[in-house]
C-alpha cells in the first residue's frame, strides 16, 4: 500500500501554480484542449478573412470587402440588446476588434503564450456572443421559436470558460511555448503577461 501511494506521486508532476499538482497524461490533455480551442478561433478567423465557403463564402470575405459582423450582428433577432447589436453590425471598428480578437485568442492559445490576456478575450467575445443570440429567450422578437438548446450554457460559455481553465492550469507549458514566454523579462516584471 506503501508502495502504490509512492508511485502515485511519483507519477504527479509540479507546476507553476502554488499546491496545484497534474499529471502528465492531465497536462498533456489540457494542451491538446489549448491547441484546439486556439483552432476554432484562429479557423473562424481565417473563414471570414479569406471566405472559404464553410461559414463565409468567398464572395463575403473580409478581404474581397465584406464584414465579419454585419450578417450576424444585423441577424440578431432576440433579447434585451438587440438594437445595440443591430447599431454596430459592420461598423468598421466592430469588424476590426472582433477579428483581431479572433486571430489573437487563437494565435495566444495554439502558442500557448499570453493565455491570461487570451482568456479575458475569449471570455469578453464570447459573453458577447451569447447576449446577441440571447439563449435565455424561446421566442424572436418576431414571434418566431429561437430553437435555444439550452437557456443558459451554451457553446460559447463553453469556449469562454475553456480559455480561462486552459490559462489558469498553464497550459501553455506542455506542447506550447509557455515556458520560455514566461521567463522573457517583460513577462517576468508583468505577470499578468503569462
Amino acid at each position: 500500500m506503501a508502495t502504490t501511494a509512492r508511485h502515485n506521486i511519483a507519477q504527479l508532476e509540479q507546476v507553476e501554480a502554488p499546491g496545484s499538482m497534474i499529471t502528465h497524461t492531465a497536462a498533456r490533455v489540457l494542451a491538446a484542449l489549448r491547441i484546439t480551442t486556439g483552432f476554432v478561433f484562429l479557423w473562424a478567423f481565417l473563414d471570414k478573412t479569406f471566405g472559404f465557403g464553410y461559414a463565409t463564402p468567398a464572395a463575403k470575405a473580409w478581404i474581397n470587402g465584406g464584414s465579419p459582423t454585419k450578417g450576424f450582428l444585423s441577424g440578431v433577432a432576440v433579447g434585451p440588446f438587440e438594437s445595440f447589436f443591430h447599431g454596430i453590425a459592420g461598423a468598421a471598428w466592430a469588424d476590426w476588434l472582433f477579428m483581431l480578437g479572433l486571430l489573437g485568442v487563437g494565435v495566444a492559445l495554439i502558442l500557448g503564450i499570453g493565455l491570461r490576456i487570451a482568456a479575458v478575450a475569449a471570455g469578453l467575445m464570447m459573453a458577447f456572443m451569447w447576449a446577441a443570440e440571447w439563449p435565455l429567450a424561446q421566442q424572436t422578437s418576431a414571434g418566431e421559436a429561437t430553437r435555444s438548446t439550452n437557456p443558459l450554457v451554451d457553446y460559447h460559455v463553453v469556449y469562454g470558460l475553456t480559455a480561462v481553465v486552459v490559462a489558469l492550469t498553464y497550459a501553455g507549458h506542455t506542447w506550447g511555448l509557455g515556458r520560455w514566454w514566461a521567463k522573457l523579462p517583460l513577462v517576468q516584471k508583468n505577470r499578468w503577461l503569462i
